[in-house]
Order: C-alpha cells, then structure tokens, then sequence
C-alpha cells in the first residue's frame, strides 16, 4: 500500500516527535546519575555516605519506574497512546522543575520517585505508536530513530550539568518537556488502537496478560534480554568514581562524562542494531551479537588497572555502542502481543528492565560484601547476560510480523485479526 503525501507527513511528524519526547525522557532519566555528586556536596551528603545515598535515590526512582509502567501502560490500552505521550511528559517535566528546589535527602528521593512515575510513559507510547502506524517492513526504521535521536539526550544533559550548576540541569529539563507538549498538538493516534477501541475485547487488562501462560513466559522473557543493558548504565557507569578508585585510577572517575560517552555509544549501537535487525531480518540475532559484546566490553573495563579518564571515556563508549540494543528489545516487546495489551507490554516491560535495577542492586552489593567492587562486576554482568541469552532464545523471531490482532482469552481464542 502507497502512503498519501498528507500520511508521509503525518507519520514523520509523529516519529519526529516520539524521538523528540524520548530525548528529553532520556535527559531527565540520567540527569541524577550525573550530578548526584555535585547536588549531594551542596544539599550536605558526607562523602562516605554518597554511594549508598545514591542507591537510595536512584531505586526511589525506579520504583517509580516500575509504578508508572503499569498505570500508563493501562492508560495507553484503555484511552488511547497520544494520552499517555501528554500526560507522561507533563508529570514528569513538573517534577524535574520542583527537583531544582529539594534540600534534602529525602525531598530529593520522593520527587525523583514522582519524575520516575512520569518518565515510565513516554517510551513504550512513542514505541508503539510508530509500530502500529508504520509498515511491518518499515517499523524497525522508525523505532531506530526514535531511540537514536533520543539517547542524544543524555549528552545534552552532561554537557548542560557541565556548563550550568545542578539545579539549573533540572529546570532546564523541566521547560524542554512543557515546550514539546506544544509540538504535540495535533498528533494522530494509531489507526490500528482507533480499530481496537470499537471492539469489545478487553483493553491494557493485567488479568489478560497474565491469564495465560504462555503470555506469561513470553512477557518475562521480553524483559528479562533488557537486564544487562540497564545493569551497565546504573552501577557500573553511575558507580565509576567507586570503581575507578579500586582499579587504582590516578583521578576521581567523572560518572558524568561516563553517562555521556555510554548514551553517545548506545545511541551509535542502536542505529547499527537496527540496519543489521533490517538487513538480516532477524531482531533476535542482533541482540544476541549485542549481547556477546556486551560481556566482552564490561571485562575490558574491569580489567583496566589504574585507568585514566581518557580510557574511561573510551571504553564506555564501547560499552554503550555494545549495549545498544534498547531500541530492538522494546520492538520485540511490542511485536510479540496484540494491540488491545501492546502499549501494557511495551510501556512495562522497558520500566521493569529500569525498575529491576532495584534487585539488581541488592544481589551486587551482596557480591560486593562478599568479594570486592570489581569481582561482583564480573559476576553480574555474566549473571545477567546468561538469563537475557536464555530468555532471547525463549522468543519467537518477529520481524515482519503482521501487529493488527488482539489478545483474547484462552477460552475465546488466542487472538482475532481486525478487520
């Protein structure tokens, strides 16, 4: 089928504007990660209780994470995509200009919980809109865009905390998401929810999603190949000036500029997962490649003795460009369920992969007590990686395949073509 010029337009401003959501999504997800130090010296954090403070805030957002994906996940099923992609930007952006005020420690973790409850939205709506709306020999394009533009956020918000002080960052933050809430009027929804909405079939319900099995297993494994990105962006990245430090680093690592170069690498890695997703027809062969680097990346940086900054930079460069297959693991999620639970499944599943930074603290600080900083690295990272290849090989390939369905009970059928 040949898209009307008047589509052509229509779907380039929606995926324009899903990358331009996703950069400032990514912006304020990260901005903690890089000014945690600077913020914790003003607000009063004794040096020695920096690291676990910094869990402490870190975790309280991604509970908030793992709250919002579940609520805008419903939202997006039962009322529609272009909702979530409003109200989520709008939480989150009010959330980040209070953050600029905060004192304390605990003001400082309650309102990143309240900006993790808004960041949960904004890239499981913008996924799948694009999915739903662009062709199935497309939309592997479409959502490389959007994670490639958007993890460019990252690097505006470690230049902007370089430049600016750290409440200057999350104000900044703040008024980019309320000036794309303008760009977003007159965004369409999907032709593929306006079609599922009249039907009588059940919408964004948790009980349908785990009414069978085999959605079960399927939806556990869609999260469970995301795990080891995550766990490279939150310990290993944010933890460098601890990590460095044990390494024998002649400097203080900069978590900042770790944050940048990894987000600069992922942005890169997304955009060839995705050419390579497209070229082999094949997105669990790409994340799989992805995930072998991975492994191979992390033991470069934890054998590095006494690394400088340069080789810092560099390496989470690498790491970042291995660990870049985000945007390929949210369109599995969004290619394996039917339209009536696509934007649960799709909104959740990347907010469980954040919010399982929680235990996933807990076990590496376990490994940390029991071994040392460097040694619980590799354990994790091998850990991880072997349940994300386990689980990738779980699910079905799903390229190419037709999205306009919906999920039903077993007892009705599995699934309904729309008519």
């Amino acid at each position: 089928m040949t898209l009307s010029s008047s589509s052509k337009k229509n779907t380039a401003l929606l995926v324009l504007t899903a990358a331009l959501g996703y950069f400032v999504d990514i912006y304020d997800l990260v901005i903690f990660s890089i000014v945690r130090v600077k913020s914790f010296h003003d607000i009063g954090i004794a040096e020695t209780d920096m690291r676990l403070l910094g869990e402490y805030v870190l975790n309280m957002q991604m509970a908030g994470l793992l709250i919002g994906g579940l609520i805008w996940g419903v939202i997006g099923d039962k009322y529609g995509r272009i909702k979530v992609l409003f109200g989520s930007i709008f939480l989150y952006s009010a959330a980040n200009m209070i953050n600029g005020f905060v004192n304390d420690i605990h003001s400082y973790a309650l309102i990143r919980f309240v900006a993790g409850i808004g960041l949960a939205g904004e890239l499981g709506a913008g996924i799948t809109l694009v999915a739903e709306t662009m062709g199935k020999e497309k939309r592997g394009y479409g959502t490389m865009i959007v994670a490639g533009v958007g993890l460019f956020g990252a690097a505006a918000a470690a230049v902007i905390a370089d430049i600016y002080d750290w409440r200057t960052a999350y104000f900044a933050g703040g008024i980019m998401g309320f000036l794309l809430l303008l760009l977003r009027v007159g965004t369409f929804e999907s032709g593929m929810y306006e079609k599922m909405s009249k039907s009588t079939a059940a919408k964004g319900s948790l009980r349908l999603l785990f009414s069978s099995r085999e959605r079960i297993v399927k939806y556990f494994n869609c999260i469970l190949i995301g795990i080891p990105l995550w766990f490279i962006i939150g310990i290993l990245v944010t933890q460098s000036p601890e990590i460095g430090k044990a390494l024998g680093a002649p400097e203080p690592l900069n978590a900042g500029k770790g944050i940048l170069f990894t987000y600069l690498g992922i942005a890169i890695g997304d955009v060839l997962a995705g050419l390579f997703a497209q070229i082999s027809r094949s997105r669990r062969l790409t994340v799989l490649i992805f995930q072998f680097l991975s492994i191979i990346s992390v033991f470069a940086y934890l054998s590095f003795k006494g690394i400088t900054q340069q080789q810092f930079i560099w390496l989470c460069l690498c790491m970042g460009l291995s660990a870049g297959y985000w945007a390929t693991f949210v369109t599995i999620a969004a290619e394996q369920f039917g339209t009536n639970i696509r934007s649960l499944v799709t909104t959740t599943a990347p907010n469980f992969v954040r919010g399982a930074l929680i235990p996933i603290t807990f076990v590496f600080e376990f490994f940390v007590g029991f071994t040392n900083i460097i040694t619980a690295g590799y354990i994790m990272i091998l850990l991880l990686s072997g349940i994300g290849i386990y689980a990738l090989s779980q699910l079905k390939e799903s390229f190419n395949k037709d999205l306009n369905y919906l999920e039903e009970d077993e007892a009705v059928g599995q699934y309904n073509v729309l008519s």
